[in-house]
């Protein structure tokens, strides 16, 4: 008798036996990947006596970009959780510089877009009046200046 290709001989009613070849194959040697990847290193800030991490440095150590050569750099957005009104501090480093600020969904989905103007160079601050159609959540602020974006998480109570 031959069942899916293994050889089995029935020797009795109720019991089948099966004969299996065991093939084991040898691996001589282990693959070794080798790449020069800069580890992450969290920095450490302490509040109050106690100490959490706060955000990961990916920029290796021997790599600066000038402040005066970003074209945006948010400085602060406040409040958050924002129930009403949203304060943006940004700074824009070239006059005439394209701007647009965006509130997106956890799915990467547009909800509302709060501005899309040319601002001039030098820190501003901006306020927004969140739309009654946002539910609460957690939503992402993107900010678009020229070729440069920051996405920040914010919080809608």
């Amino acid at each position: 008798m031959l069942l899916c290709g293994i050889n089995s001989w029935a020797q009795q009613a109720d019991s089948i036996h099966i004969s299996l070849k065991n093939r084991t194959k040898k691996v001589n040697k282990i693959p070794e990947i080798k790449a020069n990847i800069t580890p992450y290193k969290p920095l450490y800030m302490s509040i109050g006596g106690s100490g959490m991490f706060n955000t990961y440095s990916t920029t290796p150590k021997n790599t600066t970009v000038a402040a005066k050569d970003k074209l945006l750099t948010i400085v602060k957005i406040y409040p958050n959780p924002v129930e009403d009104q949203l304060n943006i501090i940004l700074s824009i480093g070239k006059d005439g510089t394209q701007t647009t600020i965006k509130i997106i969904d956890l799915l990467g989905n547009e909800v509302a877009t709060l501005a899309n103007e040319r601002l001039n160079a030098g820190e501003q601050t901006k306020s927004f009046v969140i739309p009654n159609r946002i539910n609460p959540g957690i939503y992402f602020l993107r900010v678009i200046a020229g070729s440069e974006s920051q996405v920040k998480r914010i919080s809608v109570l």
